[in-house]
């Protein structure tokens, strides 16, 4: 088994510079066009965001570009929105209705809906984005499949509503496992090799012991499911393998949340915009990136999926 290193190089670092008063300007823009649109405009305000946010990310010197055009995910948009539309409707009719057998029949169809679309919204974003996604001229990919992603969804769910909810971690697992797999950013290509016990093991800590520390423990548990997150990714770069690593102290994660809550409470909400962009500055300086990873040797690669898509093939962000 090839040996995996851990050397921190400040070349290698990701940053992340949003400017604060610009995105605020943004982010009130967006809320205010969605709210008068009654939620049309959201294809826009979300693909002006994705652009902000990757041109704000710097690799190397060089920042990420997102090339999305609201116009291209409107009709997905309008179809998933017609389709929780009718599922919000069947649900408020079940509620309604006294027949037993009909209640029951339109509560399986409207929840039925959700969760169909899921994997199918899921598998669009992805896709959309990563090709959409591009630093120094080399492209995202994703090469999952949508129907792969859907019946491992649906089993998930299943399986999870048998164990009640039991499973929940190891379905957490496998779809980040999926999905991570699937991706390629050019030459790079990458796996999650998180477990779903480590992960099952961590949501028990905090289950036991967020009430015996009065809550307190939920920064322990913030660190810990960061950890298992980033750390479980591995980078494969010409055979060389490597691993992400998070570098954050419970103390960052209490300063990072503390202070971000007292900003959002004490501006009644007008400060939404500085604290996430201090997030995110925040999250991308907890990331390390090993020197066995040659951000200069990362090259555009062609790939060829083996997966026709049409039907249901939602183009989102």
């Amino acid at each position: 088994m090839q040996q995996l290193t851990q050397n921190k190089s400040t070349d290698n670092q990701l940053r992340y510079q949003g400017n604060s008063s610009q995105f605020a300007v943004i982010f009130f823009k967006n809320v205010l066009l969605t709210i008068v649109t009654l939620g049309i405009y959201y294809p826009w305000a979300k693909v002006e965001l994705l652009k902000f946010h990757s041109n704000s990310t710097i690799l190397k010197d060089d920042n990420f570009n997102f090339h999305g055009n609201a116009k291209d995910v409107l009709r997905s948009f309008l179809t998933v929105f017609l389709c929780i539309a009718i599922g919000y409707s069947l649900l408020l009719i079940s509620i309604t209705n006294t027949n037993n057998t009909t209640q029951a029949l339109l509560l399986i169809a409207s929840y039925f809906i959700f969760i169909i679309l899921i994997p199918l919204i899921t598998h669009g974003t992805i896709k959309y984005r990563c090709q959409k996604t591009s630093w120094k001229g080399v492209q995202f990919n994703y090469l999952g499949s949508k129907s792969e992603l859907f019946w491992k969804f649906i089993s998930g769910v299943l399986i999870t509503i048998l164990t009640l909810g039991i499973y929940t971690p190891w379905f957490v697992t496998e779809l980040r496992r999926y999905v991570i797999g699937h991706l390629r950013f050019g030459n790079l290509s990458f796996e999650f090799q998180g477990d779903g016990a480590k992960l099952f093991w961590i949501q028990f800590k905090f289950i036991l012991l967020y009430p015996l520390t009065l809550g307190i423990y939920t920064f322990w548990y913030i660190k810990e499911l960061f950890e298992f997150y980033i750390d479980n990714i591995e980078v494969n770069q010409n055979e060389i393998k490597t691993h992400l690593k998070l570098n954050v102290k419970v103390g960052d994660i209490f300063s990072l949340y503390i202070v971000n809550f007292a900003l959002i409470i004490f501006s009644l909400g007008i400060a939404t915009p500085w604290v996430i962009i201090r997030t995110y500055t925040a999250l991308a300086s907890f990331i390390e990136i090993d020197d066995q990873l040659k951000i200069s040797e990362i090259q555009q690669t062609n790939y060829k999926t083996e997966h026709e898509e049409g039907f249901l093939d939602f183009k989102l962000v």
